[in-house]
């Protein structure tokens, strides 16, 4: 077989075989269709016998044959598995941990169940609202108001019973209002009950307001607003019935009571003056705490007593939240 070259057209030349001349006006060059060349037959090569061993890879140049690696057995795909499985559980207890302890610290101690803290003595009472007044009256402390003077109606001012206190009905008085020798039957000592009702008729006592109740544990409270034309009259009557050295006048049921120096430590929220005593040991059948407030023109008296010993965190609680109210 000859093998037949195409033949190549140069530029400027004629190409060998005919050309036609297409109407577009295009040139279309027929070339003969080249033969592809036939290769020689390639020799057969037999096929090794079955039992012949496979062939091995050949070496690598620094080293052993490489192996393909083997695949993995079906125990360490378990294990593996198991190893998922435990790790999802662990995320999940980890979340929920978390949601838990985010939920625990946003709760009150007294919430969570085995961590209820024990009280610690104080007394839940109604929301606390001062009484309105009159229209153009100023508050008692207010700049206007230089005789720091109550406008509002006093018995509005007594602090309410707490919850599960039973009302004390011989304080009542007449139309809420008390009568000053009801109030004088808070001293034991006769002689010195006729010179405190002289000190208040000089002091021009206008009337007295009075609440009391007994709560669960026995405790007797009994509060007293006693009510002046001035604040100068009320600042010179405490240092008569409250001095530094004790109680001007002893309360029924006391033989001595000393400054009360926890008083000391509470926060104040009056702008006015405070006596607290405690009745010192030993002491009779019951303990007997009083305080006294110098707040303007009206002076409160609070007394709280309990067989055994009264508790002095209910007391303080007491005389503050009264503070409040005359403030």
């Amino acid at each position: 077989m000859t093998e037949q070259r195409p033949q190549v057209t140069q530029p400027g030349s004629e190409p060998a075989e005919a050309a036609s001349q297409t109407p577009a006006g295009q040139l279309v060059t027929e070339a003969p269709e080249p033969t592809a060349p036939v290769a020689p037959d390639a020799p057969e090569v037999p096929a090794p016998p079955a039992s012949a061993p496979p062939t091995a890879l050949p070496p690598l140049p620094d080293g052993p044959p490489a192996l393909p690696p083997p695949p993995a057995p079906a125990k360490d795909r378990r294990v593996l598995r198991a190893v998922l499985r435990w790790t999802a559980a662990v995320a999940v207890f980890a979340v929920v941990g978390a949601g838990t302890a985010y939920g625990i610290a946003g709760m009150e101690r007294t919430d969570v169940p085995g961590l209820k803290t024990e009280s610690d003595g104080r007394w839940t009472y109604p929301t606390l609202t001062k009484p309105p007044l009159p229209s153009g009256s100023p508050q008692p402390y207010a700049p206007e108001n230089k005789a720091e003077a109550h406008y509002a109606d006093l018995r509005a001012l007594l602090l309410p019973a707490p919850e599960g206190a039973v009302d004390d009905k011989a304080l009542h008085g007449s139309d809420g209002w008390l009568a000053t020798k009801d109030f004088l039957a808070e001293y034991s000592d006769k002689a010195e009950r006729d010179d405190f009702r002289q000190k208040l008729v000089d002091a021009g006592l206008r009337h007295v307001a009075a609440r009391g109740w007994t709560t669960q544990d026995g405790t007797h409270t009994r509060i007293y607003l006693l009510h002046f034309d001035t604040a100068a009259v009320v600042d010179d009557l405490a240092g008569e019935v409250a001095p530094y050295s004790g109680p001007g006048y002893k309360v029924r049921g006391t033989e001595a009571s000393v400054l009360d120096n926890g008083f000391a430590e509470v926060p104040w929220p009056g702008k006015f003056s405070r006596f607290a005593y405690a009745e010192s040991e030993p002491y009779g059948a019951e303990q007997v705490r009083q305080a006294y407030l110098a707040a303007g023109d009206v002076l409160g008296v609070v007394v709280q007593s309990r067989k055994g010993t009264a508790k002095a965190v209910p007391f303080q609680q007491t005389v503050t939240l009264q503070s409040q109210l005359l403030g």
